[in-house]
């Protein structure tokens, strides 16, 4: 059995997001008691507003997610991963601005995160979580992304992980998984089902859960990218952020960073949250653009990280886009290709299909002439190009091929 630790000195206890109910620290496990909905950690923020200020974190030497730790669930020793997540750039591209007529476009490229995924930000704080329920055993469903952070974050740390991920992921995502020591289950099914059969092999065996959408600190490891992108732009958020949308846990972490900023009167605003899903996988976007109600369904998508037919966090991300004033897009596979091939050639940031989504439904507002000229606009990029290259090679030709002859180079006169 695990042991759940008490309170930590800054969490007041958890409210669900579907019934509303209030629940001690020490209440609960990982979801409401009484509905089974997913949770909001809820901070002490009077107390986090004497130690969390603008100009503590101007002296803050620790360039990592941890700098935030006054504004997450842990204690202020609690022993943290070695490898260093979070605190990745944010960047300017004035050429694309110029080509979708916006004010400015930046990335926020977490791709560079260290086993190039955003993933690494929940992943780190699920190693942390684990160690202080005394866990031996880290388990998680993903597509490939989440799984591999664990693996990384848990390999670093000494920690075991069990992986369940369907058998469709991607070679060099399975590569990647294997290579960090992590004990791969490969479901002969989708990742809905890889997640239900998770779940199941967590509660059977005592196994920590750091599946998406059940554990209520996932959305807390997300959020530090919106508290990243606040401190980046001098505490001014851009005016529209895009992201792409699977279980929806990325989006309500947004969500919630930009809004435990507002609520510490650090920032004035939260940006405006725009959900990008693929047609074959759009629960989401349908819910937010319909009643609210999100019906599960089929999903298919190139895509694989946002392949998700029943998402796990959907009301926090229908929250998200609809407090926010966003909105959520759908778009096809052809457009997230065309995207992939764009912002590495005007950008020079390489992405998987499912972060080269965000660009995609930005493009698509931009040409639908749905963006204000004076927009900043920021894309949140979640994946390395290199976790996915079947998308990209399918859409280039071959390289020009040459014997090593000085002759030959008469051939390359076309290229002047």
């Amino acid at each position: 059995m695990l042991d759940w630790p008490s309170a930590v000195k800054n969490v007041l206890g958890f409210q669900c997001v579907e019934c509303a109910r209030h629940h001690q620290p020490d209440a609960v496990a990982y979801v409401c008691s009484v509905c089974g909905g997913n949770l909001d950690v809820i901070y002490d923020y009077e107390r986090i507003r004497r130690e969390f200020t603008r100009a503590s974190l101007a002296t803050n030497e620790d360039c990592t997610m941890w700098r935030y730790r006054a504004l997450l669930p842990m204690e202020n020793d609690s022993p943290v991963p070695p490898l260093p997540a979070g605190w990745t750039p944010v960047f300017d591209c004035p050429r694309l601005a110029t080509e979708s007529g916006v004010r400015q476009l930046l990335i926020k490229d977490d791709g560079r995160n260290p086993t190039a995924s955003f993933k690494d930000r929940p992943s780190a704080l699920a190693v942390v979580k684990a160690r202080e329920a005394g866990a031996s055993v880290i388990t998680t469903a993903s597509s490939g992304n989440a799984g591999i952070a664990l693996a990384g974050m848990c390999a670093s740390m000494g920690a075991k992980s069990v992986i369940f991920v369907p058998s469709s992921a991607p070679p060099a995502k399975l590569a990647q998984l294997q290579i960090y020591g992590a004990h791969v289950v490969l479901v002969e099914g989708s990742y809905d089902e890889a997640y239900d059969l998770c779940l199941e092999a967590g509660r059977r065996y005592g196994w920590y859960q750091r599946s998406t959408g059940y554990n209520p600190f996932m959305t807390e490891g997300k959020k530090t990218a919106a508290l990243e992108i606040a401190e980046q732009l001098q505490w001014n958020p851009p005016d529209k952020v895009f992201v792409s949308v699977g279980d929806g846990c990325i989006i309500g972490g947004l969500w919630k960073g930009f809004s435990d900023l507002l609520r510490l009167g650090l920032i004035d605003r939260r940006p405006q949250l725009i959900g990008v899903q693929a047609e074959g996988a759009a629960a989401i976007v349908d819910a937010v653009n319909g009643d609210g109600i999100v019906h599960p369904g089929p999903a298919q998508t190139i895509a694989d990280s946002i392949c998700v037919g029943k998402p796990r966090d959907a009301t926090k991300a229908v929250r998200a886009m609809r407090d926010s004033g966003g909105r959520g897009l759908k778009i096809s596979d052809g457009e997230i290709v065309a995207a992939i091939g764009r912002l590495a050639r005007t950008a020079g940031v390489f992405v998987e299909p499912s972060a080269a989504a965000a660009f995609a439904g930005f493009v698509k507002m931009s040409k639908a002439g749905d963006l204000d000229p004076q927009d900043r606009v920021l894309l949140m990029l979640t994946g390395n190009g290199l976790k996915d290259i079947h998308a990209a090679r399918d859409m280039l030709g071959e390289p020009v091929r040459i014997h090593p002859d000085v002759k030959e180079l008469s051939r390359l006169e076309h290229l002047l």
